[in-house]
């Protein structure tokens, strides 16, 4: 109930500040601040109450959908046979030409930064180059881990990204540390803790304790380097690219998803697996055309939870999207559960209980840090719209 009412509160305060937009509309020249963010709104906020619902609903949906598919598709992958870790990294960012159907149709409002301002073509191109080999590594770091874990205990490890992110964001973005975010930590290390020293942990037929402590290891380490990425990407925007607008994220996911796929198919190539692949296809457990529609299916459902979050930085706020990101992780090993029947003893429901103790931890401070950021900037817009109206 306490994280539905802060969701209800975090809507009812975008729709508020929605209006507080169109209020600015009203005047006869509209103000450009944080390079055009406000042009974008101007073209959500002539959708209606119930359409905006919708809008939002159906990002929420994608968001939480997709990535619930792909992590138990990516499970199912192994069970039927497949064993291809770098096909595997390789179908988390090969769709990523489904982000331009978005780019082209949502994205046609210019920005209106100065040029002066903009990053060179070198600048961006090295940025994108460098996130992009690090999403590479990052997403096999996440294919070997999904390997050899069940989709429940992937999942649940996978929450620590959280506490990582905490950590990072405090080093480079100079977020602060509150005692709120120091719980989320030391909550979500004890649920990794918890799944890490159980004995009875549900482990894929076949899988040894040492492939086991491999696996935790691998997404433990993809956890962090994920919070990395994040922090990264933030600095980029902070220190170079200078706008945050729809067009700038989406462009930050296309082009660094197109490294990554580059990255892979190297990889894939190099490491001599893609000659093992039609012999996978054809002793796949139900069959070739599952093995094909299996693979296809992950990789659209990576970006379909891609187009989740962007859409919902867009319509909403960046917190909420996070909020979405966090509830969906704990969704994902009830998924789990009721797809593949792993074990949920009395550990991992504690675990998953921890878990979801340091969400709420760390929900509720970027909540306080939101309201705050949107206090101040309601205080600094209604001086400059009556300086202008």
């Amino acid at each position: 109930m306490a994280l539905a009412s802060t969701l209800h509160e975090i809507l009812s305060a975008a729709q508020a500040r929605s209006f507080m937009y169109s209020q600015v509309a009203d005047c006869e020249e509209p103000i450009m601040s944080r390079e055009g963010e406000i042009t974008n709104q101007f073209h959500l906020m002539k959708l209606g109450r119930w359409q905006w619902w919708i809008l939002v609903a159906v990002n929420i949906f994608f968001l939480v959908a997709g990535q619930a598919a792909a992590v138990i598709l990516g499970r199912f992958y192994y069970d039927q046979g497949g064993n291809s870790k770098w096909l595997a990294t390789l179908v988390q960012t090969a769709a990523f030409p489904v982000l331009f159907i978005p780019f082209f149709l949502l994205a046609s409002a210019k920005d209106s930064s100065d040029s002066s301002t903009a990053p060179s073509i070198r600048t961006l191109a090295l940025i994108y180059f460098v996130l992009g080999v690090l999403i590479a590594g990052d997403n096999m770091l996440y294919s070997v881990g999904l390997l050899y874990l069940s989709a429940s205990t992937y999942s649940l490890i996978c929450a620590t990204q959280l506490a990582f992110n905490a950590v990072f964001s405090y080093f480079i973005n100079s977020q602060k540390f509150t005692i709120l975010i120091l719980n989320s930590v030391v909550v979500l290390t004890l649920s990794a803790s918890l799944i890490a020293v159980n004995d009875d942990s549900d482990k894929p037929s076949g899988v040894s304790k040492w492939k086991y402590f491999i696996g935790f290891i691998c997404t433990i380490a993809a956890s962090a380097m994920y919070s990395l990425i994040l922090s990264l990407m933030q600095l980029s925007f902070d220190k170079f690219i200078k706008k945050e607008t729809f067009s700038a994220v989406l462009e930050m996911q296309i082009y660094t998803s197109l490294v990554a796929t580059c990255v892979s198919t190297v990889g894939l190539f190099a490491s001599g697996e893609w000659n093992t692949l039609h012999g996978e296809m054809e002793a796949f457990g139900k069959g070739s055309l599952a093995y094909v529609m299996t693979v296809v299916w992950t990789a659209i459902s990576w970006q379909v939870c891609s187009v989740g979050v962007v859409g919902l930085i867009f319509i909403v706020s960046s917190l909420f999207s996070n909020v979405i990101s966090t509830v969906s992780l704990a969704i994902t090993p009830i998924a789990s559960v009721i797809a593949f029947h792993d074990k949920m003893g009395g550990v991992k429901v504690i675990a998953l209980l921890l878990a979801c103790w340091g969400f709420a931890s760390y929900i509720y401070q970027n909540y306080v840090d939101d309201s705050n950021a949107r206090k101040a900037q309601i205080d600094v817009d209604g001086s400059q719209n009556d300086s202008v109206c």
